[in-house]
C-alpha cells in the first residue's frame, strides 16, 4: 500500500493523518529524515481495524499499529493525552478517544522541536509550541510540565544536545532536574540504550556534561560522576580532572572512528581514577586494577553486552602498559592479544592515541605486524619438534618478524 492509498482510506473515514516527531524535525533541519511515524486523529480504533484488518497492534497501553506503507513497516499511533498516575514511563492514564486533538497530543511530547506535525496529503506544518524557532536557534526547550513525567526524557534531552550540538535552555535543565528521583529507579536497559545513542553522536561529552550539570550523572552513571574532582598532574593533563580528561578522550576517539565500541572504551579507560584516595591525588597509582573492579561493578548494576565488557576490560588493562612496552616478547604478546580482542586494531589505536597523544612505533605498525605474525603456525615448525617446543618455535619466529619489520622501519 502506498502512502497515498493509506491517507485516502483514512480521509474517507473522516480521519486526519499527520507525520510527527523526528521526521518533521529533520525535514525542517534539511537533514535526510529516517523512519516516518504517523499519527491519526478523529477515528476510533474499531474503524481503523476495519479499514486496515492486516495491521498489527504493538502498543499495549494505547493503540500503536504496524502498517506496511510504501513497502516498509511504519508505526501508526492514535492521538492521545495522558495523566500521570504512577511512576516511570508506564505510570500514566491514557485517553486515545477520537475526540483527542492534534494539539493535545503534541502538548504531551518532550521538546518543542519534537512537537511539530505535517498533515497529509497537503504537507502543512503545525507548530503550536514554536519548535521551528527553537530549531533555528539551536535550543532545546520543554513543551510543558509533562516533560518530567517520563524521567528518561532527561537523558533524551542530553543526548539530543550531543547529537545536534544544541544548547539546553534553563527551562529544560530545570525539568531534567525534576526527573532525578524517578530516574534513579528506571530500568537500567533504558539508560544503557540512551548512553549508546549518545556515544554515537558527534560530541558524546555533551551528553555526560549535561547530566553532570543537572545533577543526574550520579544517579545514572555514578562511575563517571566519581571522576569529577579527581585531580591529575597538570604537566600531563592541562585539561583538568579525570572527568575532563575522560570527556576529552571520548570526543577525540569519536572524531577518529564511528565505532561506538571504541568510544565506550575511551569512556571507561580511566574509571579506576574514581577510586583514588584523596591523599594520593594528583597521582593515580594502580588505577588500572581499580578500573577493572569498577567496570565489573558497573556491569553487575547494568548488564552490558559481552563484547562491551570484554573490550572495556582489555583497554583498561592495557592503556597504560601499551605505550611503555620495550621487550620484543612482551610486544608480540600484546599485539596478538589485540588481534584476539573484540575491539578492532584501528579502534584500539584510536583510544591509545587519544589518551597519550601518540603511538609507539610498534602500535603504528600493528596491523601489518599482526598480519605477518599470524602467518606463522605450528605446521611450519621444523620436523622433530613436539608439544611446547612447537609453541616456543612459533613465538620465536614471531619475535623475529617483529624485530625485522621494526629494523626495516628504522633504516
Amino acid at each position: 500500500m502506498t502512502e497515498t492509498v493509506f491517507v485516502n482510506n483514512l480521509r474517507a473515514a473522516g480521519a486526519r493523518i499527520f507525520i510527527v516527531g523526528g521526521w518533521v524535525r529533520d525535514y525542517l533541519r534539511q537533514v535526510t529524515p529516517h523512519d516516518k511515524d504517523y499519527l491519526v486523529c478523529n477515528i476510533t480504533e474499531a474503524d481503523f481495524q476495519r479499514i486496515f484488518p492486516d495491521a498489527k497492534r504493538v502498543g499495549k497501553s494505547f493503540p500503536v499499529y504496524l502498517v506496511t506503507i510504501d513497502g516498509q513497516y511504519a508505526e501508526v499511533a492514535f492521538a492521545r493525552k495522558e495523566e500521570k498516575n504512577g511512576q516511570g514511563y508506564r505510570g500514566f492514564k491514557v485517553d486515545y478517544s477520537r475526540e483527542v486533538t492534534l494539539e493535545e497530543d503534541l502538548f504531551r511530547r518532550d521538546t518543542t522541536i519534537n512537537s511539530m506535525a505535517m498533515e497529509l496529503p497537503e504537507g502543512q506544518i503545525y507548530d503550536p509550541f514554536n519548535g521551528r524557532a527553537d530549531l533555528a536557534a539551536g535550543v532545546l526547550r520543554p513543551v510543558s510540565k509533562h516533560f518530567a513525567e517520563d524521567p528518561v526524557r532527561a537523558l533524551r534531552a542530553a543526548r539530543q544536545g550531543a547529537e545536534f550540538g544544541f544548547v539546553l535552555s534553563p527551562e529544560i535543565k530545570a525539568a531534567m532536574q525534576e526527573c532525578r528521583t524517578e530516574l534513579a529507579a528506571e530500568p537500567t536497559e533504558r539508560l544503557w540504550q540512551e548512553m549508546l545513542r549518545a556515544l554515537a553522536s558527534p560530541q558524546p561529552s555533551l551528553f555526560f556534561r549535561a547530566l553532570a550539570e543537572t545533577d543526574l550523572l550520579s544517579v545514572t552513571f555514578p562511575e563517571l560522576q566519581a571522576l569529577i574532582g579527581k585531580t591529575q598532574p597538570q604537566a600531563f593533563h592541562p585539561e583538568g580532572d579525570a572527568f575532563a580528561h575522560t570527556m576529552l578522550v571520548v570526543d577525540t576517539v569519536a572524531a577518529e572512528t564511528e565505532s561506538v565500541l571504541a568510544r565506550f572504551c575511551g569512556l571507561v579507560h580511566d574509571l579506576g581514577k574514581g577510586r583514588t584516595p584523596q591523599a594520593m591525588l594528583p597521582h593515580h597509582y594502580g588505577h588500572e586494577s581499580k578500573g577493572i573492579d569498577v567496570l565489573h561493578a558497573w556491569n553487575k548494576r547494568m548488564t552490558m553486552p559481552k563484547k562491551f565488557l570484554q573490550a572495556g576490560l582489555f583497554v583498561i588493562r592495557q592503556h597504560m602498559r601499551a605505550p611503555r612496552l620495550e621487550k620484543p616478547g612482551k610486544i608480540v604478546e600484546l599485539l596478538l592479544d589485540i588481534a584476539a580482542a573484540p575491539l578492532a586494531v584501528a579502534d584500539f589505536q584510536a583510544v591509545i592515541r587519544a589518551d597519550h597523544h601518540s603511538l609507539p612505533s610498534y602500535l603504528e605498525q600493528a596491523e601489518s605486524l599482526i598480519s605477518r605474525m599470524q602467518q606463522v603456525n605450528g605446521k611450519l615448525a621444523p620436523a622433530g619438534l613436539k608439544g611446547p617446543a612447537i609453541g616456543a618455535w612459533v613465538r620465536a619466529e614471531q619475535i623475529k618478524i617483529y624485530q625485522r619489520m621494526q629494523g626495516d622501519r628504522l633504516k
